[in-house]
């Protein structure tokens, strides 16, 4: 691919003020969607430089930007996604690297023009907040918008590895740790992230945690038809029902995703002496590689769903006995989140931010390393436990519905957010930001 081919457009998406823009229409209020915007709380332009939350295909990124402006209309801001701009680079390359800084300086500069010359001036946004920053994914517009119209910029889920500001992606690494000086909010969904972020943020900043969260109807709806859902996939896949099921929900593509399914297949022929079945959502272009491997560890008792939309998902897992997955280098998973909203255990290993989403031995257990030695361990004790898996299902459900929830996450973005509101539009636009002199901090939920 060329420095110039594959730049992603950049086009305003609909304001939430229309209804047409709201990724879940029934959590905009009236106010929002009757296209009253000046009576929302705060205008709040939103940007996701690694994958836009329109973007055409699935992921966890997708997936938590979506989420993330789903509680932002739900603490009553109106927002708008203000750019399809992909800043990716994943091969290092200095020269694309550059097309992409160029093609943001210009959205940028159009943004500007947008909001301080053109005819939308009463219509810029109160704050500017981007979602997932890192070195191959670097906020190329917020902060050049932020620092010509005055704005608060808030950054979600960033990222610094000093490392990198020497090699092929040093262009996008120093671009990170300049959003990184110039941001007044960093929200950190593990406590993982936020030694690195102290190191690079600026005393002034404001360092929060923002759990992993979702909408959890989907997954008690699910719940609630348990039976109707194993007698279904029982049918379908001529699953025995004597059997715990375990379940497992990832893309099928190379490096960790497929480091994780060469980790589990390992585990599972450990566990060929116990009697279970295992369910696998995803797809993906090293699908032919996970299928072999899996089938190999546990011939006969492994069964591939495909990918599988939300409603199928929301099934699979409360179908299951027990979720189950390594995790290699993920940042926490939100597919476990998932799955014990649906009230199912999971084992997994205490690894990166997976202790920030499973609780364990409360919610699941979590193997001190993903070795698959230690994972089988937890999956063992599980497996042949049923009364303390189901117990930990419960909890799991639990823990999601009174901690992780989206209405749990838009309380705690209008408290975050709050100062800038209070302050009024005037204040925030006329001033450098709203920054305190206090020294870094963090605070935890």
């Amino acid at each position: 691919m060329g420095a110039e081919e594959g730049v992603s457009r950049q086009r305003a998406a609909p304001m939430a003020g229309d209804a047409r823009g709201c990724f879940r229409r029934r959590h905009c209020t009236g106010r929002q969607c009757a296209g009253r915007l000046l009576q929302c709380r705060m205008r709040i332009a939103f940007y996701a430089p690694l994958k836009a939350p329109t973007h055409p295909t699935a992921s966890g990124d997708r997936r938590v930007a979506r989420l993330l402006m789903d509680a932002l209309r739900l603490a009553g801001h109106s927002v708008e996604l203000v750019s399809e701009l992909r800043s990716f680079d994943g091969a290092g390359d200095p020269a694309r690297q550059q097309a992409l800084r160029q093609a943001g300086h210009d959205a940028a500069q159009a943004l500007i023009a947008r909001w301080r010359d053109g005819g939308e001036r009463e219509t810029r946004p109160d704050v500017w907040f981007t979602y997932h920053l890192y070195y191959k994914a670097p906020d190329w517009l917020g902060p050049a918008v932020c620092a010509a119209l005055g704005l608060p910029y808030v950054v979600a889920e960033a990222s610094h590895a000093s490392k990198r500001l020497s090699g092929p992606w040093a262009m996008g690494e120093a671009a990170v740790l300049e959003a990184l000086q110039q941001a007044d909010l960093l929200l950190c969904p593990t406590a993982h992230d936020v030694d690195g972020l102290r190191q690079a943020a600026p005393a002034s900043a404001r360092i929060e945690r923002l759990p992993p969260f979702l909408d959890p109807a989907p997954y008690r709806r699910a719940a609630r038809k348990r039976g109707l859902v194993r007698a279904r996939l029982r049918a379908a896949r001529a699953l025995p029902d004597d059997q715990p099921w375990m379940v497992v929900a990832a893309m099928m593509r190379p490096g960790d995703k497929l480091a994780s399914y060469g980790v589990l297949a390992q585990t599972l022929a450990l566990l060929r002496d116990l009697p279970w079945q295992l369910l696998v959502a995803g797809d993906g272009t090293a699908r032919a590689q996970v299928e072999a491997l899996l089938t190999d560890a546990a011939p006969g008792r492994v069964h591939f769903l495909g990918a599988c939309d939300a409603r199928g998902m929301a099934a699979a897992y409360a179908a299951a006995d027990l979720c189950i997955w390594p995790a290699v280098n993920e940042a926490y998973g939100m597919a476990m989140l998932e799955a014990q909203a649906a009230g199912t255990a999971v084992v997994s290993c205490a690894t990166r931010g997976v202790p920030d989403v499973v609780l364990h031995g409360v919610t699941g257990l979590l193997a001190e390393s993903t070795a698959a030695p230690p994972l089988a361990l937890c999956a063992r004790r599980l497996l042949t436990d049923a009364a303390l898996c189901a117990a930990m299902g419960r909890a799991a459900a639990r823990c999601v519905d009174e901690q992780r929830s989206l209405a749990q996450a838009a309380a705690r973005l209008r408290l975050l957010l709050g100062p800038w509101e209070r302050t009024g539009a005037g204040a925030v636009h006329d001033g450098a930001s709203n920054r305190g002199d206090a020294d870094a901090r963090v605070t935890h939920p």
